[in-house]
């Protein structure tokens, strides 16, 4: 654990404020949620909670599924970590934050679909130009996160039915997510 050398007090109702630059630095926002966790030697810890991350072996499983499906390389992330990836981007990506690029297409709640072989970044370090279409995951009326469907050296093109199988995707673990 690193010490951030900063000390706030709890108010009357049982308030605590985390600082912005923390907030900023780990994409904590407004209306997210928090799990505590309380160790053995009785230190309280906060981690942002993911829906999504809660899933991650599930979503690894539904990747695998769907790249046999299209022969698409599949990414499946929580709004900012990728949690599950088909196998040449499992090792590359998984576990890694997402990049600026893809949150903001996740905040902006719509389908991105590339066919002009543009560049995707999907971490801050790692860059692909590739034909692409990124679904983000809506659970209860909020973006926990996305499908990203990559066209891949043995098939190019990104086709309808590779938007619909993200879409899909997306929906039904938006939809699972729910119940």
């Amino acid at each position: 654990m690193k010490a951030t050398g900063v000390v706030r007090r709890i108010d009357d109702l049982g308030r605590v404020v985390i600082p912005k630059e923390i907030r900023r630095n780990l994409r904590i926002r407004e209306g997210d949620s928090l799990e505590i966790y309380v160790d053995n030697a009785g230190d309280v810890i906060l981690k942002k909670y993911s829906p999504v991350e809660d899933l991650t072996e599930f979503s690894q499983q539904y990747a695998d599924a769907l790249y046999m499906a299209i022969q698409k390389d599949i990414i499946i992330c929580d709004r900012d970590t990728i949690v599950a990836g088909t196998a040449n981007l499992k090792k590359k990506y998984v576990q890694k934050k997402v990049s600026d690029q893809l949150e903001k297409f996740m905040n902006n709640r719509t389908a991105k679909i590339e066919k002009d072989n543009v560049e995707l970044e999907i971490t801050e370090d790692k860059k692909e130009h590739h034909n692409y279409a990124v679904q983000p995951i809506l659970s209860n009326g909020d973006c926990v996160g996305a499908v990203i469907v990559i066209a891949n050296d043995n098939n190019r093109e990104i086709n309808d039915i590779d938007v619909a199988s993200a879409k899909t995707a997306a929906s039904f673990i938006g939809k699972y997510l729910e119940g």
